[in-house]
């Protein structure tokens, strides 16, 4: 626990980059660890996979809704238990989950503006914000995540082309701003083993981003973080001890 709040972005800009099971593994963590008041929120521009691959509570309701209702959330006697219809909690893992508009008949995208009221709203709930994203660096809602942002995640695989990603997301950031520049220098890799037998590539990648950034991961391959729910009591004991790890380096910058 840390005082005030703390935020993670996990960023790539490649699709299929591990982008939301590392999302969903850290907050796992830090929720099983840390005693609750994690929130993991899906900040892409519209529909992104994190209420997919995460548990659903009795109501669909998104981050459009806690926009809509953030005077009333936000409002002196707004209590605690309030936000529980809002966002939709991990009963085994003790996080909670913001998810992005999954209507797929609406248009509406996130912007800049958004973010920091959504952020606002969070932050008189929650003790630390795990956030997903999308795959456009440009666009204002990636922007205004970075603003908030206390420590970057960059997942990948062990396919090069996500290292590659990962690699120019580092790039960007480094020469967007100093914030940027200090995230980028102070980030964490977490390298995700796309096959079981990729060891060996994993630990060539780590290789090149260790003069990049502060600290770099290795997760083994489990078929339990493919598809479906994740869930971390499925993860194989190799791979827990892993995203303990992947959790400590991260908690090491906040």
């Amino acid at each position: 626990h840390w005082p005030g709040i703390r935020t993670i972005a996990v960023a790539n800009r490649k699709g299929g980059s591990n982008k939301t099971p590392t999302v969903a593994c850290l907050a796992a963590v830090f929720a099983r660890y840390g005693g609750g008041g994690v929130l993991a929120w899906d900040n892409n521009e519209n529909q992104g996979t994190l209420g997919w691959r995460t548990e659903q509570g009795t109501h669909g309701a998104s981050v459009l809704d806690v926009l809509r209702d953030q005077e009333m959330l936000m409002s002196p006697t707004a209590t605690q238990g309030l936000m529980a219809g809002y966002v939709h909690h991990q009963t085994e893992d003790k996080y909670d989950v913001l998810r992005s508009d999954e209507n797929d008949e609406g248009d509406h995208e996130i912007q800049a503006s958004e973010v920091h009221e959504a952020h606002a709203v969070a932050s008189r709930y929650f003790r630390m914000m795990v956030m997903d994203s999308g795959n456009t660096a440009r666009a204002a809602n990636w922007r205004a995540m970075m603003e908030h942002t206390d420590q970057l995640v960059i997942p990948t695989t062990t396919m090069e082309d996500r290292a590659e990603a990962a690699r120019l997301t580092l790039q960007t950031l480094s020469a967007r701003d100093e914030h940027g520049a200090t995230l980028a220098k102070e980030a964490v890799v977490i390298i995700s083993q796309w096959k079981a037998e990729d060891r060996a590539e994993a630990q060539r990648i780590a290789k090149l981003f260790e003069p990049l950034v502060r600290a770099v991961v290795i997760v083994p391959y489990d078929p339990a973080l493919k598809a479906g729910r994740i869930r971390y009591e499925a993860l194989r004991p190799a791979t827990q001890r892993a995203w303990l790890a992947a959790a400590a380096a991260v908690a090491r910058g906040l």
